[in-house]
């Protein structure tokens, strides 16, 4: 192989999901030592190109060559092997293992007899993990830490194996800015090592940050390759969505501007709710038709605040009323049978059943309702699952579809389907957004929109500050497990939220 033929070319790629096709004659090319982005909306095919590349799908048609020689891997272990590792949006180790032995994990260290080299796996996994700043007890479960230190943990697991390419999907979608700057900084030592990157992303600032060229892919299609350097986030933009420049400028506003309805009583109201460590004294309050924003940084207890609402984990102090009424949550169909319903931030863990279809997936919570005498009425079953199809815009080939073959942002859909389909009064949306393109985000926040303005609650967890200050109709900050500021509409700005989250007043100095 001559110092410029690519190290990864894949020509021509095609491959079909009961008969729908996820991937046209795609094309991917990268060069050694090359950091690649790969961007696109939701369904593009990125995914799909991706597990092709790693084996983990087998494609229908077309040619791969990697490192000078033709390539087909038949499983994700057997590209580990071949020096690919792919680091996946959603987190795919086991919560109930150790750190070091997710880290060892098919690869475990061991003495002569056999027995595990617990010793050594717990230092190297400790010195892998200094690599990115990260000291914990890695002989802990993975599920004691959270979900920002568990993607440090993929991530370390992935580079400690000797890779010639690494693939990255949305490896920051869980990182603080101190932990995407670590990551970073990696991305360019492993470029100066001499190893090239994929790096998909939504976020385009880091796409400029640390890219040298960049791949657009639509419905299943490559439709641009270019320098980094030479394509404007508008021209990005406008590639993505398959639309004239100008109409894209001319569009710039948020899907979040479309006309408000009116806001009434209040709906829900927690006062002082506590859990111990991580949520000491949270209040905030929702009325129908509005759109609460929860803001605060990782670890200020948002995700905790909504999961002691929804009576999922235990609350050891405070009160939760609905509609003026004080209620006794036990458990979440207490809170489900109240009009409430949860959207995890986690879509693979906690969210959808990967090997069930669209349908199942969708009306999982309706099920009661559905049946009489245990025996689905699936005909009724079927409606439901077709109106929501419809009216959400969930692509997909029909409702028998596996709902792990579907992107991120339709997977979303249907879990928010899941819970329209059930009438609540409140909605709790914990990052309804992560890690969903830019196209597939507009149509979420304006079905989000939609639905406040028909009277729902809507209680709002989000990372990105625009989405928030854009978003919400009034904002409560959180900061160490503690409610510090309630912003009204007129008060909302970044620079009042950012002053909230660090000292914890409601108004930033000459805000």
């Amino acid at each position: 192989m001559t110092e410029t033929a690519p190290l990864l070319a894949m020509d021509r790629i095609s491959k079909s999901f009961g008969g729908m096709p996820a991937l046209i004659e795609a094309s991917l090319v990268v060069q050694p030592a090359e950091v690649m982005g790969l961007i696109g909306q939701n369904g593009a095919g990125k995914s799909t190109m991706i597990k092709i590349l790693n084996g983990a799908y087998q494609k229908d048609s077309g040619t791969i060559t990697f490192a000078g020689a033709p390539w087909n891997a038949r499983s994700p272990q057997q590209a580990q092997r071949h020096g690919i590792s792919t680091i996946f949006q959603e987190i795919n180790l086991i919560h109930l293992r150790s750190v070091a032995e997710n880290i060892y994990l098919g690869r475990e260290i061991k003495k002569a007899g056999g027995f595990l080299d617990w010793h050594k796996m717990n230092q190297g996994a400790a010195t892998l993990l200094k690599r990115f700043d990260v000291e914990i007890d890695v002989s802990a479960p993975l599920g004691n830490y959270s979900t920002a230190i568990q993607q440090m943990v993929a991530i370390a697991r992935a580079l400690s194996f000797d890779a010639r390419l690494v693939i990255m999907d949305e490896p920051t979608s869980s990182l603080d800015e101190a932990e995407v700057e670590i990551l970073l900084r990696t991305i360019r030592q492993l470029k100066a090592d001499g190893v090239a990157v994929i790096y998909v992303s939504h976020k385009l600032d880091e796409l400029y940050e640390i890219c040298d060229r960049v791949t657009v892919m639509r419905d299943g299609r490559t439709v641009a390759v270019a320098a980094m350097k030479d394509m404007t986030k508008l021209q990005l933009v406008a590639a993505m969505l398959g639309r004239d420049l100008a109409e894209v400028r001319a569009s710039g506003a948020t899907a979040f501007t479309d006309e408000h309805g009116k806001i009434g009583n209040t709906l829900l109201e927690a006062a002082h709710l506590a859990e111990g460590r991580r949520v000491r004294d949270v209040s905030l309050s929702v009325k129908t038709g509005e759109i609460v924003g929860l803001a605060g940084l990782l670890g200020s207890g948002r995700t905790e605040a909504a999961r002691l609402i929804f009576a999922a984990d235990r609350k050891t102090g405070g009160t939760v009323k609905m509609a003026g009424a004080k209620e006794h949550f036990h458990t979440p169909p207490d809170a489900i049978e109240a009009g409430i319903g949860l959207c995890t931030e986690d879509r693979k863990l906690q969210g959808i059943i990967p090997e069930m279809s669209v349908g199942d997936n969708l009306t999982m919570a309706l099920m009661p309702a559905l049946a009489r005498s245990g025996i689905v009425n699936e005909q009724r079953q079927r409606e439901v699952v077709l109106r929501f199809i419809k009216e959400l815009g969930i692509k997909c080939s029909g409702p028998d579809q596996r709902i792990r073959e579907l992107s991120g942002g339709n997977q979303q859909k249907v879990l928010l389907a899941r819970w329209i389909c059930m009438n609540p009064r409140l909605l709790i949306l914990d990052e309804p957004t992560r890690g969903i393109d830019v196209g597939a985000k507009a149509e979420i926040q304006s079905l989000i929109r939609r639905l406040a303005n028909q009277g729902l609650g809507v209680l709002m967890i989000s990372s990105e500050l625009e989405e928030i200050i854009e978003g919400a109709d009034r904002v409560f900050v959180l900061r160490d497990g503690r409610s510090v500021a309630e912003l009204p509409k007129d008060r909302i700005s970044e620079a009042n939220v950012m002053h909230a989250m660090a000292h914890g007043g409601e108004t930033a100095p000459h805000a």
